[in-house]
């Protein structure tokens, strides 16, 4: 789909003013609001099939979201990118975004092989910020995957990020996100400094926590965690 979008004037009064416009913006988003409905349905169906088959579930809660178009304006101005549907669809690969949220860090890479591991669901792109934590303390497993998006014409590939994290780092992140935003990216020095080492609290947390449920299991403490599922495209 072709388009340019604006970049002078705020966006929500143009789409309010062009019909065109806001009618392609419209069929375009909801590419993503279809992706995020087809990886969605694979997480559920894994979330219910341990439910149900099993005797433990990795998976705890599931939440999505989409950019909103005066985001995906603002990261477009800052990488310095033409404004149209195509360079959103090829550099933005966070337009549409799935966060799951695990119990133990075992589960975080289980759960993303699994996803993986699905014939129609490509993996463009790994970054394991919980082996290599972000200098903040931030711990997560991001993906970038592609799934396919049958429409009444055509099929579009459309990408998808996904986060996957436990439920202590998923408690720190929120509150990081919140304070982030409270002070517009210059936080002061001291509450940085409570953050990092809140975000160490927290890992640790998850490592005991993850031992004593690896006791309680009958089994012993896990050496080391799956690896990350490798990425089948290059790094973006």
């Amino acid at each position: 789909m072709s388009g340019e979008l604006p970049s002078m004037a705020p966006l929500n009064a143009l789409l309010g003013q062009n019909k065109q416009l806001r009618m392609d913006f419209s069929r375009f988003m909801l590419n993503y609001e279809f992706a995020i409905d087809e990886v969605m349905t694979k997480i559920n169906i894994l979330r219910k099939e341990f439910e149900h088959l099993h005797d433990y579930s990795p998976i705890e809660h599931i939440t999505s979201r989409l950019k909103s178009p005066e985001r995906l304006v603002e990261k477009l101005q800052r990488l310095g990118i033409d404004f149209n549907f195509e360079s959103v669809q090829e550099n933005i690969l966070d337009v549409a975004g799935i966060r799951v949220v695990c119990s133990f860090n075992a589960d975080v890479y289980s759960v993303a092989e699994m996803l993986a591991g699905q014939a129609d669901l490509e993996v463009l792109n790994v970054k394991d910020y919980i082996k290599n934590p972000k200098a903040n303390g931030y711990r997560s497993l991001h993906m970038i995957v592609r799934v396919p998006v049958f429409l009444s014409a055509s099929v579009e590939h459309m990408c998808v990020e996904l986060q996957l994290r436990t439920v202590a780092m998923d408690f720190w992140a929120s509150l990081e996100h919140k304070i982030y935003y409270k002070y517009q990216t210059e936080i002061p020095a001291p509450l940085l400094q409570e953050l990092l080492e809140a975000a160490e609290t927290a890992h640790q947390l998850d490592v005991s926590m993850e031992r004593i449920h690896e006791v309680v299991r009958g089994r012993h403490p896990q050496a080391g965690h799956v690896d990350a599922p490798s990425p089948q495209g290059a790094d973006l």
